[in-house]
């Protein structure tokens, strides 16, 4: 018996005596690998260049409007095309962007998480019936996520002023931008609802717990980060949407809460848009631009650490 073992281990073939084993199918794979992951790198600092291309840019050219108090204190009351030696405030267009934002949440919101847990609780094990009208809804939601923002504002411009000829007023912006924010919610809770482990579900379906509390009680909770992160995310994608702006409401350079008023309302989208034609030859207009830039990035920048955030502390420890 030992000498069978010593036998079979003398007659292993080491490194030695395997050269191409030691050093070729080894060496090959060890340089695919290290290629691959220099290829990797190589990619990652080449997306990274155009990201800190612009936040430097931004930055460093709006940095001193958005240092000034009076941005974020003053409008533009007062502001003259051509000739005006003061940058003044941003804090209508701020204070409109976030409202239209806030609204638009508030109406996207609860239709896409409906919507989601129509797909993920009734319309995977529902009948046939449910199953096929779940197929239908994830179809449309997925040509919904595909529309441009200016169909978007066309179709809300044909619907309000064509079919049901009213005015055009500031929360018809919301209403456009609800089309966007809708298919990027319902995605990102559909798959959070997905990672709900079904012994949950199973477990209360055994207490007798009806279906409907069981997703009230367990799914949702169990889920309530990913959905406010994913709805968080979702609205700060909208923010800068510019389209709908421009189609469905005209720019107020004043101060206003209304989101009904005949007049209209101000955007950071739509204060950048009514700049950038005079910024070449203005540099009152360009600082303009270039702050109101920088204060997009920064309130997106703060809705998405805020997700993060919200999602962190709202997380279930197991």
């Amino acid at each position: 018996m030992t000498s069978d073992t010593s036998t079979s281990i003398a007659d292993t073939p080491s490194a030695d005596t395997l050269p191409s084993l030691a050093a070729g199918r080894s060496g090959s794979r060890a340089f695919k690998n290290n290629f691959a992951t220099a290829l990797v790198w190589l990619a990652f600092l080449i997306a990274l260049i155009p990201l800190i291309w612009i936040l430097w840019e931004v930055t460093s050219k709006g940095f001193h409007s958005v240092a000034s108090i009076t941005w974020w204190q003053k409008d533009q009351s007062g502001a003259l095309p051509i000739g005006d030696t003061q940058v003044r405030g941003a804090r209508h267009a701020i204070v409109g962007t976030v409202e239209i934002g806030l609204i638009t949440a508030l109406i996207a919101i609860p239709i896409a998480v409906f919507t989601a847990i129509y797909l993920v609780e009734y319309g995977r094990t529902g009948s046939t019936a449910n199953r096929r009208i779940a197929r239908l809804v994830s179809f449309m939601v997925d040509i919904l996520s595909g529309i441009p923002s200016i169909v978007a504002a066309l179709f809300v411009f044909a619907v309000w002023v064509t079919t049901l000829h009213q005015r055009l007023i500031p929360i018809c912006v919301s209403l456009a931008l609800t089309m966007l924010m809708i298919p990027v919610v319902t995605r990102s809770t559909e798959e959070m609802l997905k990672l709900v482990p079904n012994e949950l579900r199973e477990a209360a379906y055994a207490l007798g717990v009806p279906k409907w509390k069981t997703v009230v009680r367990v799914v949702l909770p169990t889920s309530i980060s990913g959905i406010i992160t994913g709805a968080l995310l979702g609205l700060a994608r909208v923010l800068g949407e510019t389209a709908p702006w421009l189609f469905l409401t005209t720019y107020f350079a004043y101060l206003t809460y209304n989101p009904l008023a005949p007049s209209g309302i101000a955007s950071l989208p739509t204060l950048i848009f009514g700049q950038a034609s005079y910024m070449s030859g203005v540099p009152i207009s360009a600082d303009r631009v270039w702050g109101a830039a920088l204060t997009l990035i920064i309130i997106v920048l703060a809705i998405n650490l805020l997700g993060r955030l919200l999602g962190r502390l709202t997380r279930v420890k197991s």
